[in-house]
């Protein structure tokens, strides 16, 4: 890793931990579709959304890994953005999908 990635700096942390798990969900539903196509994963009894929101906790996941390597650098800045970064995508994932997983719950009870 070359020029800014190695910045110990807030904003970079934050791009950082934008752009990796956007990339890394879009990745992950790619590889999902060919497993379906190859006939590898069978979609029949499966819950609605739930690739999306598999591949979406799966990517946000990708950030401990710009999270570990930015700790290992001793940049606590950095580290700093990736969280507040991985924050955001959570709290978009609970609101996108944790809602309704708690009132499927609640339809069970």
């Amino acid at each position: 890793m070359n020029g800014w990635l190695l910045r110990n700096a807030t904003w970079v942390g934050l791009v950082v931990g934008l752009v990796v798990p956007f990339v890394a969900f879009g990745l992950l539903l790619t590889i999902y579709d060919q497993m379906e196509v190859w006939g590898m994963v069978d979609v029949s009894g499966i819950i609605a959304n739930f690739r999306q929101r598999t591949c979406a906790i799966l990517a946000i996941c990708t950030n401990m890994i710009s999270a570990n390597m930015y700790k290992n650098r001793k940049m606590d800045l950095a580290m700093k953005g990736v969280i507040y970064a991985t924050f955001f995508y959570v709290i978009i994932w609970v609101i996108m999908f944790g809602i309704n997983i708690i009132q499927k719950e609640q339809e069970l009870i």
